[in-house]
Formats: structure tokens, sequence, C-alpha cells
């Protein structure tokens, strides 16, 4: 592992865990065109989404803030028996901003007790599903890719004819929800693409899917990397401290002006031209995998 190395990883993971256009896609088909990476390079990829949450935190820091004492509040209320079901139900308008995300990030996050499902033998759907991450081809990235893009670009347009935004409720939440699991599931499905593009879809402003969308995606970043841990090893490892700390700070720093950037083309309405770059995505790793299959088949 070299500083440079450490540098480009962490740019790569940068840009594309904020804008739309799915890192663990661009991982499998990285993987597949340059071969196994080694255990470093995956350990450290894991470990650069440290950065990433970093880059979360630095953007959205006040309002991870204010939510962070709603929940308190929130769960004290529930304790004294002045919250229930029927007041959200009764009073679900008058409720504070930051009281409304948080039961929407609850709604949000149930798609994705479904990746958690036992299967039998010891193995959850998660665990079934990850098999495309890992396979010898990139077509399930391909497909994925364009799908992503079709979102994209529907959403987009579908948001600037929709003259009068609308607020977010459940339904939307659980939308969104379901929209992150897929991403979670498959790579080539880009977990903020999706979840954005479902919100603006629906009719929510841009500014608010931005916000939720990446605060929605900490808990699941922390969890799906927990998980990626137990299966690589730092047993043997050549990454020292130097290079874990210089593709965080690298990944962090990017992931900053990747989400910047990212609001400054939701406003400038340039949001679906990354929907055409993921189809070109997507068709290249449909080309690649065919030149790839040929060339095995003569022996090349």
């Amino acid at each position: 592992m070299t500083y440079l190395k450490a540098i480009i990883l962490g740019i790569v993971q940068g840009l594309t865990e904020f804008l739309p256009v799915s890192s663990s896609g661009h991982l499998s088909v990285a993987q597949f065109i340059m071969g196994n990476t080694g255990e470093d390079v995956m350990l450290l990829n894991v470990l650069l989404h440290l950065g990433t949450l970093l880059a979360v935190f630095i953007c959205f820091g006040g309002q991870i803030l204010e939510l962070c004492r709603e929940a308190v509040r929130f769960i004290v209320d529930i304790v004294r028996g002045r919250y229930r079901l029927a007041y959200i139900k009764e009073d679900y308008k008058e409720l504070e901003p930051n009281r409304k995300m948080l039961l929407f990030f609850v709604v949000s996050c149930v798609p994705l007790l479904f990746l958690i499902l036992p299967v039998g033998g010891g193995d959850r759907v998660m665990d079934v599903l990850s098999v495309f991450s890992t396979d010898d081809n990139i077509v399930v990235e391909g497909v994925c890719f364009i799908l992503t893009g079709l979102l994209l670009i529907y959403g987009a347009r579908r948001s600037e004819r929709i003259k009068r935004k609308r607020r977010m409720d459940f339904l939307s939440a659980f939308f969104v929800g379901c929209a992150q699991m897929l991403a979670a599931a498959f790579p080539g499905i880009s977990r903020s693409g999706a979840t954005i593009s479902v919100g603006l879809a629906d009719g929510v402003s841009a500014d608010y899917m931005i916000n939720y969308t990446f605060i929605l995606g900490i808990p699941a970043i922390v969890a799906a990397n927990i998980s990626e841990l137990k299966s690589v090893s730092f047993t043997g490892s050549s990454l020292t401290g130097g290079h874990i700390a210089v593709g965080i700070l690298t990944a962090a720093a990017v992931g900053v002006g990747a989400i910047v950037l990212l609001k400054w083309l939701m406003k400038k309405k340039l949001f679906r031209y990354f929907g055409y770059y993921c189809i070109a995505v997507g068709a290249f790793c449909f080309g690649t995998n065919a030149i790839s299959a040929l060339m095995m088949r003569f022996g090349v």
C-alpha cells in the first residue's frame, strides 16, 4: 500500500458515496477490471467509510445534534406516557419538524429488516444477495447501473413538473426506505440516488431530500461496515496508521465537496445527468463483460 493509492481510494470513496453513482457498483467494476485488488485495499475501503461519515457530520452536524436532542426528548415523552400511536395519528400535523423527521427515519429503516431475515443454514437474505458483489462477472452491476440511471432521470423530470412541493409523510418515508434496502442489497444501485429520486418523484423538495438522505444513511453505513469488517483481516496487513489517516481525511474532504456539488447541481436542475452517466456505465459493464467472456473462451 502506498500513500498515493490511499489518496486515490479516498477520492473515489468520497465522490461515489455522495454523488448518486453507487460506490459499491464502482468498486465491483474496478475489481473486475483490475482483478483481485488485495486484502489491504479491501480493508482500507471499509475504513474509508469513516471519512464519508465524517463528511456527513461536517455538513449536517447542527441538524444531527438537534435530532439527537429531540430523540432524547422523544424517549422521555414515551417513558412518561405522553406519546402514543393515537397521538401521532391525531396530532401529526402539529409535530415539530425534527420529531417528524425522527419518525420518518424509523419508518425508512423498517425495510432494511428484510435483509436480515434468516433463509436457512445460518444465512440471511443479505448473505445470499452478497454473491452479486463477489461473482466473476459484472452483469448484475450493469443492470443495476441502468436501473439507477433510469430512476435518476425519472425522479428529476417528475420533480420539475411538480410546481408545488409537498411535505414528506410516512408513506414517502417507507418508499425511501425500500429504495435504500435495494441499494444495500445490489451493487450498482446508488443509495443516495435511489432515495433522493424516490422522494423527488413523490414531490418532496430537493433540499429536504438531500438532508434526509445523508442523515438517514448514517446507521445504514455503520451497520454495513461492521458487517464488512467481519470478512476482512488485519493480520499481515501492510496498512499503517498513516495510510489509514490519509485515506480517511481525503475521503472526508472530497465527500464534503461532493455534497456541496450535489446541492449546486440540484439547484441548477442538472441532477438527471447523473442518470445518463449511470446508463453509460451500465452499457460499459455489459460490453466489458462480453469482451472478457470472449477472451476466456478463446484462451486470450
